[in-house]
């Protein structure tokens, strides 16, 4: 069934004779359910700006940009209807209002960058299986999640740690092909369960998620899986809500003694301010912008789901938190208060230009030689 844009749903909620109070509340509702609802549309927050191929050749792409977050340093996927290719570093922009934008081309994963292509700035720089997309052997697992079977990957590795790797609200498994490389390096063996919502996985409860707080089951499940098979001790490493989920899972599950670190990319430690930002944006399957003046009723909307409100501590295990100043989604004021209640426990490392969940596209080499000191002492 096709879902209507927010400002049409309000309309005919109104047409049909409800009053502007009841409309704007049920319009809230569905901003706070499109703002949590799982699933596959992309890393939640990105907000990737829509943009038009002029020219792909000799090694760059000319665009015409759409939205100054094209101008996003680094590298990142280039993403459209058939296409997926990488680019790099910004190389030039002129006369940017209705000008061109020219990025080195790193690659094209498939499809072809034509004149005239709609392609968005994603920060998936990988697609396909860690065999299709990097090369790296792994298996295909299934760990026993709380409400059915989880399809994961396992990449085997020499280290008695394991990295068990959890994906944001919005992505997939494929968020974590980025720091397979590294974690190679260090021959950590990696698992990366689906969650609940995602393909092949159960559905959530309601058809909602609740940013990590009850999502977190799943992930305790991977833990026990990797114990069970072969690891001594694991590093949770989520990203957005996957951080989330490792919070409450380095708290509360029965196998907590067995977690030897935690790696929080983005964590979504202020529902609030998260909720209002998911709720305003647009462009992504499911998840259609909210006019600005009903997001405050999204906010309140999702406060009837009492588990937001859990509190999170701060893991006994070391851990690292890496945050972005340009986040708008997990603003950088709620780590920077974390981080302070972690004292010598939680090292927090800020990254300029990074926004929500594309800390590593910012920042690749910096951002994987911060999480190689950090692991280092727990292999």
């Amino acid at each position: 069934m096709r879902i209507k844009p927010v400002a049409t749903a309000v309309t005919s909620l109104v047409a049909a004779g409800l009053g502007a109070g009841a409309a704007a509340v049920a319009a809230g509702r569905y901003g706070s359910r499109a703002a949590l609802r799982p699933g596959p549309a992309g890393p939640a927050g990105f907000g990737g700006a829509r943009l038009r191929v002029i020219a792909a050749t000799d090694g760059q792409v000319t665009l015409a940009p759409g939205a100054a977050p094209a101008l996003s340093p680094e590298t990142y996927g280039l993403t459209g209807d058939g296409v997926h290719a990488v680019v790099g570093p910004v190389l030039r922009a002129e006369s940017w209002d209705g000008g061109r934008l020219v990025r080195r081309l790193e690659r094209v994963t498939y499809g072809s960058l034509d004149p005239g292509t709609r392609v968005r700035l994603t920060p998936k720089v990988y697609e396909g299986t860690p065999a299709s997309a990097l090369g790296v052997a792994y298996e295909d697992v299934t760990v026993d999640g709380p409400l059915g079977p989880l399809p994961a990957w396992y990449v085997p590795g020499a280290r008695g740690t394991c990295v068990i790797a959890a994906h944001g609200l919005g992505g997939t498994r494929e968020q974590t092909l980025a720091a397979l490389p590294l974690l190679r390096e260090l021959d950590l063996p990696v698992l990366a369960p689906a969650q609940r919502g995602d393909p092949g996985a159960p559905p959530p409860p309601g058809g909602r998620g609740a940013l990590g707080h009850t999502e977190w089951p799943d992930l305790d499940a991977a833990l026990h899986w990797a114990l069970r098979n072969g690891a001594r001790r694991a590093v949770l490493y989520g990203w957005s809500t996957g951080a989330t989920m490792a919070l409450r899972t380095a708290a509360e599950s029965a196998a907590a003694d067995g977690v030897a670190g935690v790696v929080l990319d983005s964590p979504v430690l202020d529902w609030r301010a998260a909720v209002r930002a998911l709720a305003g944006r647009s462009g992504a399957p499911g998840r259609p912008a909210l006019p600005a003046p009903l997001r405050g009723l999204a906010v309140l909307a999702a406060g009837e789901y009492g588990e937001l409100d859990a509190p999170l501590a701060v893991p006994e295990a070391p851990s690292l938190l890496l945050q972005g100043q340009a986040d708008d989604v997990a603003p950088p004021a709620a780590a920077r208060a974390f981080a302070a209640r972690g004292g010598d426990r939680l090292l927090l490392r800020e990254v300029p230009d990074g926004r929500h969940a594309a800390l590593w596209n910012a920042t690749p080499r910096a951002y994987e030689e911060t999480l190689r000191r950090f692991l280092t002492p727990l292999l």
